[in-house]
């Protein structure tokens, strides 16, 4: 062996490895010689951007359900108050308002007036009722047609009959019950046209005016009453003039 090649033989062996260099890069070469290395890295890869993107898009959505969320709960519960308040469907809400019991006022006229203490007493004396022996204040309004001819005899606001009888003193009577509590009856009637318990509208016919005992010298006529928690009302007070 010549003395170069010896010289390169020395020069070779002393020479350092490196840990660094061919050694190293062997290494990651056979790593990346592998047939799962890159499945893996690109799986690696997407499970981390899918995260991040979820991550954003949850973070949006959130923030603008709550926003939704916040004006829908108000909406609601705004709604939700005026229903449930009673004040707020009467002020919207149109009450029935009360009719004379006949279809034209105009074409009756009243016999009796109601009693009312704090008339005069001549008003006072012209609305007692005088039955045998007996005077007793008028608790109601009387009409009749200055013909003395039969006439309708209407409801005078919706509601439900609760009596239908025939008294021998006031004659066939039909009473009322409104939604209100209010209570109309009506007297000195004949050919009734309701029942007990069937519902009416205002303004139904319910009967035609007849006669009765108790006011025999009125002739054909309908005595009309309006009575709140038990006690008789002036109708006038709750329909004026019509």
């Amino acid at each position: 062996m010549s003395d170069q090649n010896k010289e390169k033989e020395l020069q070779t062996e002393s020479a350092p490895k490196s840990t660094d260099g061919a050694v190293k890069s062997s290494g990651w070469k056979r790593l990346m010689a592998k047939k799962w290395v890159f499945p893996a890295t690109y799986m690696a890869a997407a499970a981390i951007i899918l995260t991040l993107m979820w991550v954003y898009t949850d973070s949006g959505v959130k923030n603008l359900s709550e926003a939704e969320l916040g004006l829908d709960v108000a909406k609601t519960q705004t709604v939700t108050d005026a229903t449930n308040k009673p004040g707020a469907l009467a002020v919207t809400a149109n009450a029935e308002t009360m009719q004379w019991p006949v279809k034209d006022r105009n074409e009756v006229e009243v016999l009796m007036q109601f009693f009312d203490s704090k008339s005069s007493n001549e008003v006072r004396q012209a609305a007692m009722i005088e039955y045998g022996d007996t005077l007793t204040p008028h608790v109601g309004v009387d009409f009749a047609r200055q013909d003395d001819k039969p006439f309708d005899v209407m409801a005078a606001m919706s509601g439900k009959v609760t009596r239908v009888e025939k008294d021998p003193v006031v004659g066939q009577l039909v009473e009322i019950t409104h939604n209100d509590g209010t209570v109309t009856i009506y007297q000195s009637l004949s050919d009734v046209k309701v029942a007990k318990d069937v519902d009416v509208k205002k303004g139904d016919v319910i009967a035609i005016a007849g006669r009765n005992e108790l006011e025999k010298d009125m002739g054909l006529h309908v005595h009309f009453e309006v009575r709140q928690n038990g006690v008789p009302v002036n109708p006038e007070s709750l329909i004026g003039e019509k």
